[in-house]
């Protein structure tokens, strides 16, 4: 259950500063911000998979950048 509360809380995070960082303005929900967040930190950990796990700030760093990816993403799809 703390898994599930720890990746609520860890998304919201990420999504909310790949919201700040990335250029211009990007409209969405609190929800919308928690799952931007949890897909950017699953599309990081695909890409750049190194076999570790916890909390270190290249993992985060990372999170941030495919989190903004999903951003881009989702506006070249036009949604």
């Amino acid at each position: 259950m703390l898994n599930i509360i720890g990746a609520i809380v860890a998304g919201l995070i990420i999504g909310a500063l790949a919201r700040f960082f990335y250029p211009g303005e990007v409209e969405m929900g609190w929800l919308t911000t928690i799952a931007l967040g949890v897909g950017g930190s699953l599309l990081a950990g695909l890409a750049f998979h190194r076999g570790r796990g916890g909390f270190d700030r290249p993992g985060c760093l990372s999170s941030i950048l495919g989190a903004m990816a999903l951003i881009l993403i989702g506006r070249l799809l036009g949604l």
